[in-house]
């Protein structure tokens, strides 16, 4: 979610479109709008209204420098994840 955000303001629906076009399916309302509440509750994420084009008003999400800080952390986190279980599964059998 914080990654999404990375890339500027955006609202629940265009948020949930970019995680589905990554591959991570369909994401409810029910699991985005508290994921995103939370991360307002924490002073990760600012909120504001803007109005739609033709039709109602949306609420945009955007990082808050410390979410943009969290956010940093967080990639650099699964960056190194994902490097040490990449050379893990493919050197499974050594003493690597």
């Amino acid at each position: 979610m914080l990654r999404v955000l990375s890339d500027g303001a955006s609202y629940g629906y265009a948020i949930a479109q970019r995680l589905a076009q990554a591959g991570y399916g369909d994401i409810k309302g029910g699991t985005l709008y508290p994921l995103l509440s939370r991360l307002e509750s924490s002073g990760l994420v600012t909120t504001h209204w803007a109005a739609g084009e033709g039709g109602p008003g949306r609420k945009f999400f955007e990082l808050t420098p410390a979410g943009r800080e969290r956010s940093d952390a967080l990639s650099d986190d699964w960056g190194r994840f994902a490097e040490l279980t990449s050379r893990f599964v493919t050197h499974s059998g050594s003493t690597q």
